[in-house]
């Protein structure tokens, strides 16, 4: 025995040990095994020992049990053993424990029925797996379908999918979920809905063809073969079915516990329809062939309810309601003819009573005469050479006949919808390629075996035979592929018994002599076979008590066949006679003749079917086209099912097989059972143990390289690694493993045999366990230490504490004895101080009384004075009041006379200088600085009488407040005088009272010593007393505390809770609103699709009428140097055919479109409403304010609005007569003439006309700045004449107030002070305006001045040559400019510098200019002269007037336009309405996004294409309006259709969609949109049209752009995600690969190539640069970063929850590490508060989930409030794959998994197990208006838009 084997038997190593009842059991080894012993000691699970012996020949050891963490692999071959135990105990924990019904096996898929409805067929499910490598996903039905769908597409090979198992093992649920995966993922070629149709065809063939057994409620008793065909592209156009062995039999006998097919218990369930009472049909009890199973309900199936899915699935494939019903009344003859009784009329003859009502309802239902049917159903014809006569036939054959003819009637029919459905199912267009999927009977062994299971059994002896070569040709390929030796493998070959079987002479072939034999019986076949084969074949075997039997030796097991009934089945006859009756029918629907029509004129089932594309289709039948009926059984059932079954392979062996075996885990349909004993028969059947046998014969375990050094680098030293891995690995595993047999090294792999996976892994944990001893033996002294020193802390702090109680206690002593003698001290004193405090108070008594009464006396002398004096002052204030108001009406009087007789001065001298035009023209030189003087005046004046009215009103408030504090001292004083009047009037008395007072004081002073004893013991029950009540007070406050506390907690939580339901209903509405958003959004993605597909159609519609194809195609690099015209014929077809398209497209989806728009009047009508919720409570919280201040500015609103108007209109006239003189000087500069400044040239007049209209206008500003003027004359008299009215009032008011003369002083001071101010400011104002005058005046005469200097200098301009005159217009600006310079400077030197850059400026300006025009001179030269040139060279004449080329350009130059840098552009653009093509081709189609985000301003495009809209709105054009926003939008789709993959375009514009849609906002005069513009920007808004209906248009525009961007986004990300998070270990060393098998997971090792973290970081930086570049909105890239984070984190999410190596402690920390990474991306970015980081927490949580506890109670409940973002299912899934990496971590039981389900039983969740990665966040574009100015854009010349003018 060699040494790996030596280590592998040794105590406590696990085996497998065979048993009766489990099969195999696991035990453990007690004892060590040592070469030579005769026997294992063992210990059982349930700990009995026991000693097992070994075989004293073979000595043939146990098979060891796997290592823990290989149990429950998803792949059977990744097993370290490989054999039957381990095969079977590995089902059963993934079965019954981690409830997976799928497991690998080599290239198999071995799939375990588990009786009940598992959630893992979803349309989530079906996108999970699409696209997905087959190894890197768990096991799934759906990972196959992947493998063959993505193995056609690219190896362009046709494939296979065999579906094999038992009765009730699943196969056909199989096969309609592979149906389904095809149908989903690759779509439809055609409007037809082809994969609804395939899908749509299995509930008919499980109606016709399924039934209930006793081993499955839903058994198909026929095999079918479906070709699934697909198109060039890999979509589904069509598919063919071929079926097999309909099992007849079923339809005229049932076993007990089973039913016949379905339809006629649907039929049965359906009787009370209306359209079924022609049937005359009933329960399904009252028919033999619906009774005999009694069985005729399944469990929780409504037969009622299929039939309606089995007539939709009819109508769906083109069956009409007259077939149906023709169908359902052939039927319903079946079940009559069934119940229709033969009886015997003597021993070889029978009848059938007359006036049968069963056979009354057959004939009328199939439209035969009763006595035909009832002659030929007891009788029979029957033929000789010579002559013809009728037989009578005895009961027991007739009864066979009329089933016979039952069953041939079920036949044609079930071919007869089997060929209709594939004619439902062939389409027109060409096949390319297909995928079959068979599903067919499994290996079938009952007690007795007839002519049925010898034919399935037959059938899987040639597919396992096919497996077994598929298996063995894989494995040489992957050793020749690798480069290693390879031996020939013994594996089991089955072809002698096929050739048993099929060959000459074989079971087949005797049977068929036999059926030709006149007198041939089952007996005699029996003996035939019985001299052929016993002898002369191994497999054949004679059971030992019959004579009418046979055994095989099958592949699987052996099995023994009944030759009784196998010779009738072969033959299948049928009754000529009847069949002619049948033939004869004349039913309504003539359905049931053309079920037996001549086979030439009826189409084969799966015949040749035109239309197909060219491909021929295989046949079931292969000998149709037989001449006469007579002859159409003449070849029989077994050799029609050989020839059939041989196309089928050759069909098999032409495609790439997949496999899929089913597997039967109980007999009882009970969920999740496992018997290992019926488990253990179909593995065997299925042909699952021969694969591992073939494996476990090579090398079944295979590493890569890089996978080995990762997982076993504990076992190598440092002085072993090598740079060179693979070196490394050869060198370690030489040392490791002694026999090189053991494994091979191949180029890519290494190649190990059964069982050294499990020792270099026992190797490793052992390593592993030795690391951990020391590790633990370290932290345990560590942690012992630190216990001690705990210990011994304690024991001081213990001791310190109880010594200083100790002193404590002693010093607290002291404290006390010293307080004691304290206390008795102040005890003393207290008692001697009160006794003479007694005796003070007696005396000072006496001492008051005597003071009180002289004090009295003289306050009566003093207030009698004080009186008088108040009424002194008095008087004296009201006479000095009474001759100030006197004086004040005068003063006021004059004043105003003297102001208005100087106001009539001063207006009768102004009308005189008014009329002058030189006053007129130096007024307007100044008038708006004049005028905004006067207002800044205005204002200061209204500020400064707005403060003396403040101040006024302060004066006043605090006059009432004294007046009111002296009436009150008044009132007080008043009533002190009356109590002194009263206590004078007592004072006699008082006298009286003091004399008998000392008369008793002598008796008092007796009594004074009883009262003090009194007193004192009053005193301390008063104190007593007084206690009580304070404790009792006490307790009462405690109580209110108490109270009050209780009232604010329960406000705070009713204020909570309110605010709570507030916040929660807030976020219900949030929710509806995004959901209404949402389901908007997903309305235009889906109406967008359909015009999409329309618009595909139409092409390829165009496509087949042109031709040639593609013609008009354009290339995605379309060249932009195409001529003109062919862009714009392309464009305006285009643009037709798009008109067509929405012609066409609003006649099919009106009904899509009224939805819509109602829809979206809701969604706004919802918005609204909210929004003006929002609106209330904003507008409830500033309510008060507002009304504040808006009658604070009522009052000065009108007449600012009106100065502004003015003063507007003033800038706007100024504007306008610069631009007057700028045309003037252009006129004049634009003559050529010499004489042009002459009276009456063009120029002369011209300058007249503007000096007229300029004189016009001064006139007009003349009269309006004097009305403006005496308006402010007359505001500011009235201001005086309100302040000087309104004084006096006051002051009165207030005089009449004032008490006293001080006051009166003070008030008269401040008035002086406000009269003399108020004096001060109108001479101030006065001298100002003095001094505006006189700059007016010389204003005016320094125009006057420079118009007559600017007259002589265009004089003399005119009579210069053009050169000249460019050249001397510029001097004299700059002279001109230097004088302004030089007077500003002598003025103020201050603004004169500024004055001085700015010249400058324009000099710089005029300078450059003149450049220019130099430089297009000099090209103009060039340009004739090369014309000139050219001219020449034809042979053109020479003129006399020919001039030289220096002389010619004089001729064509016209007078040059110096553009001024003032001029004021309005943000227009103008073009011409031809131009509008080129303006979409040059700025949208052929526009590149990489070179206008790089060199340009942002959104560019939408600047320009606003600003045309502008100028088409300026001239009111609404076409031009109507057909540019149509042309941009339809654009902007085109180029989205033709580079919708591109991230950088879809992104580009995306922005200036947003942008155009912002603008159209801002410029749309809505006052809610106009808050943030400025002055200028409000002056651009559209004046003629209201485009709110485009900006609805282009914001679904904008959402669409947005949902091609996330679908953009996700194609490119969804490569990475998988692999980045969870495949590559960021974290190196945390995780160890585990070993795997045949279909191997993807490495986390990172290759060349591989997607890392760092590779989504890298591209999320690449998303977010490429938006920012784009100018996208800022809330828009939070919105994009939400959606992409969410599918990064659903993905892996859904990644993790269908893969279970990814379940583990290790990668939970990964991603928890990758996770944290993304937040700090969003931290770096400023992006954490855009919800991003919450999309990833179901993530988070499940990361968690992999890393917490999973033990205990408290586990479960931690788990249970921490996963709160995870569903149930999710929680489960995650828990049932948590698998082990090493030996030191531990499954999750069984019992913990059960009490999560437990806690979670209540929430409320959608069971869906994975996220929705194809869920859209509904989008919103906030508004983002632009402080960008339009007329200061630039349009650079790269865009070739110079047919664009700037206006």
């Amino acid at each position: 025995m060699n040494r790996e084997l030596q280590y592998m038997f040794v105590q406590c190593a696990r085996v497998w040990i065979p048993d009766t009842e489990e099969v195999w059991k696991s035990a453990e080894l007690t004892k060590d095994y040592k070469n030579g012993d005769p026997s294992l000691h063992l210990m059982l699970e349930d700990g009995k020992t026991i000693e097992h012996k070994l075989d004293p020949k073979t000595k043939n050891l146990p098979y060891l049990r796997n290592p823990d963490i290989l149990v429950g692999e998803n792949d059977l071959t990744a097993l370290s053993y490989l054999h039957e135990p381990a095969v079977l105990h590995n089902l059963k924990v993934r079965f019954i424990d981690s409830k997976l019904i799928y497991t690998y096996c080599g290239i198999v898929l071995v799939a375990i029925n588990p009786y009940e409805t598992l959630p893992i067929y979803g349309t989530d499910i079906i996108n999970a797996y699409s696209g997905q490598n087959m190894g890197d996903m768990d096991p799934h039905i759906f990972a196959v379908a992947e493998e063959a769908y993505k193995q056609m597409a690219r190896d362009e090979r046709n494939q296979s999918i065999i579906v094999s198992g038992e009765s009730g093992a699943g196969k056909t649920v199989s096969a309609k979920y592979a149906m389904r995966y095809f149908a989903t993922v690759s779509g439809s070629a055609s409007e037809a809905n082809v994969e609804e149709k395939v899908l749509a065809s299995n509930p008919i063939m499980e109606a016709i063809g399924n039934a209930k057994t006793t081993r499955n409620d839903n058994s198909s008793r026929f095999g079918k073969y479906i070709e699934i065909g697909f198109d060039a592209r890999y979509r589904i156009i069509g598919a063919n079915m071929r079926t097999y062995l309909l099992e007849k039999s079923r339809v005229v006998f049932q076993a007990d516990d089973e039913r016949n097919y379905h339809i006629f218990y649907q039929l049965c369930a359906s009787a009370n329809l209306p359209e079924f009472k022609a049937l005359k049909l009933s329960s399904a009890n009252d028919f033999l062939y619906t009774r005999q199973g009694r069985s005729p309900v399944i469990a929780g199936v409504d037969d009622a309810k299929e039939l309606c899915t089995t007539r939709n699935a009819f109508t769906l494939l083109g069956i009409n309601e007259s077939y149906q019903m023709g169908l359902f009344q052939v039927l319903a003859a079946i079940l009559h003819l069934g119940n229709v009784e033969i009886k015997d009329r003597d021993s070889d003859s029978s009848l059938i009573p007359p006036n049968n009502r069963h056979l009354t309802a057959f004939c009328d239902l199939v439209g035969v005469t009763y006595q035909d049917m009832a002659q030929w159903l007891c009788h029979r014809k029957l033929k000789t050479a010579t002559e013809t006569y009728v037989k009578t036939l005895p009961r027991l054959q007739a009864t066979n006949a009329r089933d016979a003819l039952s069953k041939h009637i079920y036949a044609k029919l079930f071919n007869w919808i089997v060929e209709h459905v594939n004619k439902a199912l062939v389409t027109n267009v060409k096949q390319h390629s297909f995928i079959g999927v068979l599903d067919i009977y499994g290996f079938e062994t009952f007690e007795i075996n007839s002519f049925e299971q010898f034919c399935i059994n037959y059938a899987n002896e040639k597919l396992q035979q096919q497996f077994n070569m598929h298996v063995f040709k894989l494995e040489q390929e992957e050793y020749m592929k690798e480069q290693i030796p390879w031996t020939l493998i013994d594996f089991y070959d089955n072809q002698p018994c096929i050739n048993l079987i099929e060959a000459k002479m074989g079971i087949l072939d005797l049977l068929d002599e036999e059926c030709k034999m006149p007198k041939g019986s089952d007996d005699s076949w029996a003996q035939k076979l019985y001299n052929t084969h016993l002898k002369t074949c191994s497999l054949f075997e004679k059971p030992r008590m019959s004579n009418r039997a046979f055994i095989i030796q099958h592949f699987a097991d052996k099995v023994e066949y009944q030759c009784e009934g196998f010779l009738e089945k072969n033959k299948d006859t049928v009754n000529e006679e009847q069949i002619n009756v049948l033939k004869a029918s004349k039913q309504k629907f003539d359905l049931l003749v053309e079920l037996f029509q001549d086979e030439e004129k009826a189409t084969s089932p799966t015949g040749h079917v035109p239309g197909t594309g060219g491909r021929t289709r295989l046949s079931v039948k292969p000998d149709k086209g037989r001449d006469a009926s007579s002859k159409e059984h003449k070849k029989t059932v077994g050799c029609q099912f050989r020839n059939s079954l041989q196309m089928l392979m050759d069909t098999l062996n032409a495609t790439t097989p997949h496999y899929v075996r089913c597997i039967k885990p109980n007999d009882f349909k009970l969920a999740f059972s496992f018997d290992p004993k019926r488990a253990v028969q179909q593995l065997r059947a299925c042909g699952v143990l021969e694969t591992i046998r073939i494996s476990a014969a090579g090398f079944p375990s295979r590493w890569t390289y890089q996978e080995f050094f990762s997982r076993y680098r504990v076992l190598m030293k440092q002085k072993d690694v090598l740079p060179d891995k693979k070196l490394t690995c050869k060198n370690v595993l030489e040392k490791l493993v002694q026999d090189q047999d053991k494994y091979q090294f191949g180029k890519t792999k290494i190649f190990f045999r059964a069982g050294q996976v499990a020792y270099l892994e026992k190797l490793r944990a052992d390593k592993l366990r030795a690391a951990c001893i020391r590790i633990q033996k370290t932290i345990r002294c560590w942690l012992a230490r630190k216990k001690y020193l705990r210990k011994r802390s304690a024991a001081i702090t213990i001791q310190r504490f109880t010594r200083g109680y100790q002193a404590r206690c002693l010093a607290k002593f002291m404290r006390r004895t010293q307080a004691a003698t304290i206390i008795q001290k102040y005890q003393r004193m207290y008692v001697e101080r009160k006794r003479y405090r007694q005796k003070q108070a007696a005396a000072l008594a006496m001492q008051t009384i005597l003071r009180a009464y002289m004090a009295r006396q003289k306050y009566q002398a003093l207030l009698r004075e004080h009186k008088a004096v108040i009424i002194q002052k008095h008087i004296r204030g009201w006479l000095a009041r009474c001759w100030y108001k006197r004086c004040l009406l005068s003063i006021v009087y004059l004043q105003c006379c003297i102001r208005r007789m100087k106001a009539r001065r001063e207006l009768k001298k102004l009308k005189i200088e008014a009329r002058s035009v030189e006053h007129f023209k130096k007024l307007n030189k100044g008038m708006e600085n004049k005028i905004m003087q006067l207002q800044r005046k205005i204002d200061e004046q209204s500020k400064d009488n707005r403060s003396l009215n403040e101040r006024l009103v302060g004066l006043e408030s605090s006059y009432t407040v004294e007046s009111e504090r002296m009436r009150g001292e008044l009132n007080r004083l008043r009533g002190a005088e009356e109590d002194a009047k009263n206590k004078a009037n007592q004072l006699s008395s008082l006298l009286e009272e003091l004399e008998r007072l000392k008369k008793e004081l002598s008796s008092t002073q007796k009594e004074k010593k009883t009262i003090e004893e009194w007193a004192q013991t009053y005193r301390d029950e008063m104190e007593k007393m007084v206690s009580e009540l304070k404790n009792q007070n006490v307790s009462l406050k405690k109580d209110k505390d108490d109270l009050n506390k209780l009232i604010q907690e329960q406000s705070q939580q009713m204020t909570e809770k309110m605010a709570r339901a507030i916040a929660e209903e807030t976020q219900q509405l949030e929710t509806d609103l995004n959901e209404e958003r949402s389901r908007y959004q997903n309305l235009l993605s889906e109406h967008l699709r359909l015009e999409e597909k329309y618009d595909d159609l139409k092409e390829e519609m165009t496509s087949l009428n042109v031709s040639k194809p593609g013609h008009r195609r354009t290339d995605s690099t379309h060249s932009s140097n195409e001529s003109e015209y062919t862009y714009n014929s392309e464009y305006a077809e285009l643009e037709e055919g798009s008109r067509t398209t929405e012609d066409v497209t609003r006649g099919i989806d009106t009904s899509l479109t009224l939805k819509l728009q109602k829809r979206l009047t809701e969604l706004e009508q919802e918005k609204q409403s909210l929004r003006n919720e929002l609106e209330n409570k904003e507008e409830q919280f500033q309510r008060a304010r507002a009304r504040d201040d808006a009658e604070f500015k009522k009052a000065r609103g009108a007449e600012l609005e009106y100065e502004s108007l003015k003063r507007q209109e003033l800038e706007s006239e100024n504007k306008k007569l610069r631009h007057d003189l700028a045309e003037m000087r252009q006129s004049l500069l634009g003559d050529a003439a010499t004489g042009a400044g002459a009276p009456g040239s063009p120029a002369y007049k011209v300058l007249l006309d503007q000096l007229n209209a300029s004189c016009e206008e001064l006139e007009v500003r003349k009269e309006e700045v004097l009305i403006l003027r005496s308006q402010l004359v007359s505001q500011k008299e009235a201001m005086h004449h309100k302040e000087t009215m309104t004084e006096p009032s006051v002051y009165a008011a207030d005089v009449s107030k004032l008490k006293d003369a001080d006051e009166l002083k003070q008030a008269y001071v401040g008035l002086k002070d406000t009269n003399r101010l108020l004096e001060q400011q109108l001479q101030t104002q006065r001298r100002t305006y003095d001094s505006e005058v006189e700059s007016l005046r010389g204003e005016l005469q320094n125009v006057k001045e420079e118009n007559n200097r600017q007259q002589q200098l265009l004089a003399q301009n005119l009579q210069l040559p053009p050169e000249a005159r460019i050249e001397a217009s510029l001097q004299h600006e700059i002279t001109r400019l230097t004088n302004e310079n030089l007077e500003l400077m002598a003025n103020d030197p201050t603004a004169s510098r500024e004055t001085r850059v700015i010249i400058l400026r324009r000099m710089v300006d005029l300078m450059e200019q003149l450049e220019k025009q130099d430089k297009t001179i000099r090209k103009l030269k060039k340009q004739l002269k090369v014309y000139s040139k050219r001219i020449g060279e034809m042979g053109a004449g020479q003129t006399e007037g020919q001039t030289s080329p220096g002389q010619m350009v004089d001729e064509p130059i016209h007078p040059v336009n110096i553009p001024r840098r003032e001029k004021d552009f309005q943000g227009m653009l103008e073009y011409k309405k031809e131009d509008e093509l080129k303006l979409v081709k040059n700025l949208i189609l052929e526009l590149k996004p990489r070179g206008v985000a790089v060199n340009l301003i942002p959104g560019l495009p939408a600047y320009i294409l606003f600003m045309c809209l502008r100028h088409a709105d300026y001239v009111n054009d609404d076409q031009k309006v109507r057909t540019l926003l149509t042309s941009v939008i339809n654009s902007i789709k085109k180029i989205l259709k033709k580079r919708g993959d591109d991230f950088e375009t879809v992104s580009f514009w995306l922005a200036n969609t947003c942008r155009f849609l912002h603008c159209l906002k801002q410029y749309s005069g809505d006052e809610a949109f106009m808050k943030h513009n400025s002055s200028r920007q409000n002056e651009h808004c559209l004046s003629n049209f209201d485009l709110a209906e485009y900006r609805q248009v282009i914001s679904d525009l904008a959402i669409q752009i947005y949902q091609q961007l996330i679908k953009c986004m996700e194609n490119i990300l969804q490569p990475m995600i998988v692999s980045g998070m969870l495949e590559h270990e960021t974290i190196q060393g945390v995780s160890g690969v585990k070993p795997t098998g045949l279909r191997k997971r993807t490495s986390s090792i990172a290759d060349e190539g591989t997607y890392t973290l760092d590779s989504i970081l890298r591209q999320l930086n690449a998303f977010h640069s490429t938006m920012c570049q784009h100018g996208t909105d800022p809330e828009l890239i939070k919105q994009v970063v939400k959606q992409q984070f969410y599918i990064i984190g659903a993905v892996t999410l859904n990644n993790l929850l269908l893969r279970k190596d990814m379940c583990s402690w290790s990668k939970g920390m990964q991603i928890r590490y990758n996770v944290s990474q993304l937040e700090e991306w969003l931290r770096d970015k400023g992006l954490m508060t855009c919800g991003a980081k919450e999309t990833l927490e179901p993530l988070i949580q499940a990361a968690q989930l992999l890393q917490v506890k999973k033990k205990t109670d408290e586990d479960a409940e931690a788990i249970c409030s921490m996963c709160l973002a995870l569903t149930t299912a999710q929680i489960v899934k995650v828990l049932n794959l948590y698998t082990p990496v090493n030996e030191f971590e531990e499954r999750v039981s069984v019992a913990f998994i059960r009490t999560i389900q437990t806690r979670l039983r209540d929430r409320c969740e959608s069971p869906q197990l994975l996220m929705d990665t194809k869920m859209i966040y509904p989008v919103t574009f906030p508004f983002n208006p632009s402080s960008l100015a339009l007329e200061t854009i630039q349009i650079p010349g790269s865009l070739n838009l110079g047919f664009l003018t700037r206006v």
